[in-house]
């Protein structure tokens, strides 16, 4: 059974007042709350536990690395990967990509290609145009159309013996669009031998993963985004691929043999993940896998739906409203401005006061904001959590915002 008011009880910080309003939380794509059962799993590690990981004899150290190791294997389990060794700690979705990008500089060369996409998030474009600078190669972006609905036909066009590398998110932080990855892998696939990557940071809180099925070469995410600390993330990456390609950083962790004379690595996973992890984050980040596991995908997904096509019908029915990515296929996000009367963050502050956290400006996707001619959105966002009763407190907000600006 699906029981909102039971959800809501495991997350402590909705309890509280802010502005002298109860707290209507809608910013769950920039980082969503903790249910007390992560946060429990966290002070246990450092109040039980508090040891490092793979280099100890002692009892705390074999305890630290058991856990540590036992939620690599429930995220293992929850993306679908085919081994624990390929499910790679980082600290969130921007070192994933970052890292990818770095190891990869030996197999690209110039007038090579990357293509991205019109709706990436800045940690999905500057670190490939950082890869062009470093190569010579070339960076190419998959337009949209003005439904935010990425233009496949002229993707097609773009692949060729050139294309090196494609990255693009599964949805869209901005806009909440979901992407059709399943085609544009299946595209680049029969096209060319091209790494695929896949930026996961907004589906993994929403949608059931599986990246054997996908078909990608790597997918990343943040533990922030699902529940889980701030300063975690995944990095999958298949074996073959990431064995041979060359460590992210060097340093304890990461290596088989060190000595004057040279160095060789370790295996998978440690190759990266070189010097003292987040244990205590990690291991609870695989608190947040099995918090969302028991409530059920699923559910979730049915639940955050629902909150979204109440929020658009509730917000259309207004005057003066401009939803964009309104006719595109979406989950968890809301992305709008009021035309004509003031700018996002004036109806941001005046939403604030009346205890309502959404997000306002643009949203890390400058290239977006700038194919709409605007500066940035109100964007509202959800998380399981999250009720139609709050859904109707932001729409009453509108009104008032609108009503003051206008």
């Amino acid at each position: 059974m699906f029981d909102i008011q039971e959800i809501r009880s495991q997350f402590s910080i909705l309890d509280q007042k802010v502005n002298g309003k109860p707290l209507v939380y809608l910013d769950n794509a920039a980082t969503s709350q903790k249910p007390d059962s992560v946060l429990e799993v966290w002070n246990k590690y450092y109040t039980e536990i508090n040891a490092n990981v793979h280099r100890g004899i002692h009892t705390l150290s074999q305890l630290a690395t058991e856990e540590m190791e036992l939620s690599r294997r429930k995220i293992q389990k929850f993306i679908n990967a085919e081994h624990d060794f390929e499910v790679i700690f980082t600290k969130g979705t921007t070192e994933g990509i970052n890292l990818i990008a770095y190891i990869l500089t030996q197999k690209l060369k110039k007038d090579d290609e990357i293509i991205i996409s019109y709706l990436e998030h800045h940690s999905n474009i500057v670190p490939w145009q950082m890869l062009c600078e470093r190569t010579g190669a070339k960076l190419r972006v998959i337009p949209m159309d003005e439904n935010g609905i990425l233009q496949l036909d002229v993707f097609e066009t773009f692949l060729s013996e050139k294309t090196k590398v494609v990255s693009v998110n599964q949805v869209s932080n901005a806009l909440g669009i979901i992407n059709p990855i399943e085609e544009i892998i299946a595209k680049t696939r029969k096209n060319t031998n091209a790494y695929i990557v896949i930026d996961g940071a907004q589906s993994a809180p929403h949608f059931t993963l599986d990246v054997q099925k996908m078909g990608c070469d790597f997918f990343v995410f943040s533990g922030h985004k699902m529940y889980a600390p701030m300063g975690t993330g995944i990095l999958y990456g298949k074996q073959e691929i990431l064995e041979d390609l060359p460590p992210f950083h060097g340093g304890g962790e990461m290596i088989a043999t060190c000595s004057f004379d040279g160095t060789t690595y370790a295996g998978l996973p440690f190759k990266y993940e070189a010097g003292t992890p987040n244990v205590g984050g990690n291991i609870s980040l695989g608190a947040a896998v099995d918090f969302i596991l028991k409530v059920g995908q699923e559910n979730i997904q049915n639940h955050e739906n629902a909150l979204l096509d109440y929020a658009q019908k509730q917000l259309l029915e207004l005057e003066g409203i401009k939803i964009y990515g309104e006719k595109a296929n979406r989950t968890g996000v809301v992305s709008f401005n009021l035309e004509g009367v003031g700018i996002a963050s004036d109806v941001g502050m005046i939403l604030d006061k009346l205890g309502i956290a959404v997000r306002t400006g643009h949203h890390c996707t400058q290239p977006i904001m700038n194919f709409f001619n605007i500066a940035g959105t109100v964007r509202a966002s959800f998380a399981v959590y999250n009720t139609f009763s709050e859904i109707d407190a932001l729409v009453e907000g509108v009104k008032k915002a609108q009503k003051m600006l206008s």
